[in-house]
């Protein structure tokens, strides 16, 4: 006689950046197990493809494809997949910044953790009086291939190009318009290129502003007795 199967609870939540429901299950003990495996080789590029491949098979809803869903969808995502599984409360290890040395550990309630959205973040960069280029977010697999770094600052020059080009949507003026998908990399990169510092600057505040987990932790430095503010953002802080 075969051994009885578990049912496992369904859950919904709504994706930040476009305001669709979605269902969900827990992550099981097999998938608990490829995260713990990610975590203890502390290679951020595992650590990530583990991540996409846990919430790859806990989204019941049709039609979502992980790899397309933005940064901050998935960093969303797994938090609430997360939280349902193993508990809704997360222990960081935080540092205190006054002596940039001291590690506190803190306790965070998942439901505290939101996404925050600038006020001046767009996805329209009026470049000058004729042409607007229009960006998308970048999902994981972009991140994945700059190896999951946090931000344009921390990647090469070619890095940061081929993460830039990818995240180009659309180049329109009220006459014509272009489409990413019927150019190639090597065309995006050299329309890039031709830009000036200004222009490339206003490309860098789309990813600066761009929406991201974050939680402020207060903290009391143990050896030094000053308390500490501390703003944690993006999935690495919270991945435990």
């Amino acid at each position: 006689m075969p051994l009885p199967k578990i049912a496992t609870p369904t859950y919904e939540l709504v994706l930040p950046s476009s305001d669709k429901k979605i269902k969900f299950r827990p992550f099981l003990v097999k998938e608990e197990k490829i995260l713990i495996l990610a975590m203890e080789s502390q290679d951020t590029k595992q650590i990530a493809n583990a991540v996409k491949n846990v919430i790859t098979h806990c989204i019941l809803s049709r039609g979502i494809k992980v790899e397309k869903l933005s940064t901050f969808d998935i960093e969303y995502l797994f938090l609430n997949i997360r939280g349902k599984s193993v508990g809704e409360d997360i222990e960081v290890m935080v540092t205190c910044p006054d002596d940039g040395k001291t590690q506190v550990p803190t306790l965070i309630n998942i439901d505290s953790i939101k996404i925050q959205k600038s006020e001046d973040h767009s996805k329209d960069i009026k470049l000058d009086d004729t042409y607007t280029l229009r960006m998308k977010y970048p999902s994981l697999n972009e991140f994945i291939k700059s190896n999951f770094a946090g931000a344009v600052d921390d990647l090469n020059v070619d890095d940061t190009f081929d993460l830039i080009a990818s995240c180009i949507e659309q180049v329109y003026s009220e006459e014509e318009s272009w489409s990413s998908a019927d150019c190639t990399k090597k065309e995006l990169k050299e329309f890039l290129e031709q830009l000036d510092s200004k222009q490339f600057k206003m490309i860098e505040k789309f990813f600066e502003t761009m929406p991201k987990l974050s939680h402020t932790v207060t903290v009391i430095n143990p050896n030094t007795k000053k308390e500490n503010k501390i703003v944690l953002e993006g999935l690495q802080n919270f991945f435990v």
